[in-house]
């Protein structure tokens, strides 16, 4: 993979297609990495697009620069990520499309830079406009890894087995066998990512207020909060039995979009749609962004 070097990270990615193409960012989620979108960018790049899938801050081979920097993971400081990338690279104008977390900080991209961010595709993590709410229990109870996350000892046993607490979201988050444990193993490699763990708590604990943003996304954050509609076509993609966020969870989707918005929901496909479903994921897209 090429890096990247900007202010803060040394930012490890993919990138494939013609290099005049619709530049398109593709953002992965958690737990996973960038070759989430391994098959999806190979249809876009076969659809004439330009796609550039970093890996985040903690994943990979992603590195801070300073050891002084602070190992944040909230969406606003992803966001501030992707855009030192894009710069770095020269690319003003883009689309994006993000997965998990990758979802809501492409979000942030475009309340952000409404005048980069062209359009925008959502997958499998409803937006937070507006503020993120307390769930209701039914919805606290399939995110019960992120209260986990906000105790001490919770803490610890991810220090202690990264892998193994990431393999139950696998197991848990999308039909049974939809994966092979050869894939997961290789994802796992980025998990070792030194600050993989601290990027992690921080992101969890950060959403509910058990820990402040990084300090240079404050801004940000509170845009995102305070901005409660948003006008960029958006496509949103859900998966009919996704275990942690089902389509019961995205039902106020829908509500955050007044621009052209369509909502789609794919059969039997459980939380990682990029990885279960890329031949219909990739129609969407290209659907989309052309």
């Amino acid at each position: 993979m090429p890096v990247a070097t900007t202010d803060h990270l040394d930012i490890a990615y993919a990138e494939g297609g013609p290099a005049d193409g619709p530049p398109v960012l593709l953002l992965h989620g958690w737990p996973d990495d960038a070759s989430t979108w391994d098959a999806v960018g190979r249809s876009l790049n076969d659809g004439g697009f330009r796609t550039l899938a970093p890996t985040l801050r903690g994943f990979g081979e992603t590195r801070f620069r300073s050891a002084g920097t602070r190992r944040t993971g909230n969406s606003g400081v992803l966001a501030l990520d992707a855009i030192a990338l894009m710069d770095t690279l020269g690319i003003k104008r883009f689309m994006v499309a993000g997965h998990d977390w990758g979802s809501n900080t492409a979000e942030a991209l475009a309340v952000g830079w409404p005048k980069r961010v062209k359009r925008m595709a959502m997958l499998s993590t409803p937006s937070r406009l507006g503020g993120l709410p307390t769930p209701p229990f039914e919805q606290a109870q399939r995110q019960w890894y992120h209260w986990f996350q906000a105790t001490e000892r919770g803490a610890q046993a991810l220090r202690d087995d990264r892998k193994g607490f990431a393999h139950i979201m696998w197991v848990d988050w999308a039909p049974p066998g939809w994966f092979d444990e050869a894939t997961f193993e290789r994802v796992a490699k980025s998990f070792e990512n030194p600050d993989w763990v601290d990027v992690t708590l921080h992101s969890y604990r950060s959403r509910w207020d058990e820990a402040k943003p990084d300090p240079h996304s404050r801004r940000l954050e509170k845009k995102v909060k305070a901005t409660k509609t948003l006008s960029l076509p958006t496509l949103y993609i859900q998966g009919e039995v996704d275990g942690v966020n089902p389509p019961s969870a995205s039902k106020s989707v829908p509500s955050k979009f007044s621009g052209p918005f369509e909502f789609l929901e794919l059969p039997g496909v459980g939380h990682f749609p990029t990885r279960e479903a890329p031949a219909a994921v990739a129609r969407a897209l290209i659907k989309h962004f052309s």
